[in-house]
């Protein structure tokens, strides 16, 4: 069998608004939630706000932020989301309280099932729970949940869960070890 690009079709899809209210957040996301120059994380939370994202108070916006769907996305009390994070959120993304996502991280919610010769695509929900940090430049797939405290280290690559308070890292991130928070 041959891969058949020219037969994808992914109608069952339903981003969870409309053309008008997409177009609508890809001219303000782009443009607002973006802007490098934008001081302060004010103007952010209440753009996501506006077009339907669920945004905890004391949540830090950097500059550079990428959302596709603000609808489909949760902000728990006081996360921090740094420059260039991404979150490619065809399904639900949760972020729990306290947690971090670093410069550079990627949040991708879907793919492609390498299996379908018309490469049909797949969508699972990420969860990233209390106190969770994602390290700078890594990659958290579709389907993962990082548990309380857990870290997927700087560059890591996230196929799998983490459980609570174990740091993993490397493509495919391991196990590294525990992680214990001074008192």
């Amino acid at each position: 069998m041959q891969v058949r690009l020219d037969e994808f079709q992914n109608s069952w899809y339903r981003p969870g608004r409309g053309l008008a209210v997409q177009a609508l957040w890809f001219l303000f996301g782009a443009t607002i939630l973006r802007c490098r120059i934008l001081p302060g994380s004010t103007v952010r939370r209440a753009l996501l706000r506006c077009f339907g994202a669920r945004v905890g108070i004391g949540a830090v916006l950097k500059p550079a932020l990428r959302i596709k769907f603000p609808w489909f996305l949760t902000v728990g009390e006081h996360c921090w989301l740094g420059e260039d994070v991404w979150i490619d959120n065809l399904a639900p993304v949760t972020l729990g309280r306290n947690v971090c996502i670093s410069q550079g991280a990627y949040l991708c919610t879907g793919n492609h099932d390498w299996r379908d010769p018309r490469f049909g695509l797949r969508t699972k929900p990420i969860e990233l729970r209390d106190g969770a940090w994602v390290g700078a430049r890594s990659v958290i797939c579709p389907g993962v949940t990082l548990g309380e405290c857990a870290i997927a280290a700087a560059g890591s690559v996230v196929t799998k869960d983490i459980p609570p308070y174990e740091i993993h890292a490397g493509n495919p991130a391991q196990f590294v070890r525990t992680r214990v928070i001074a008192e």
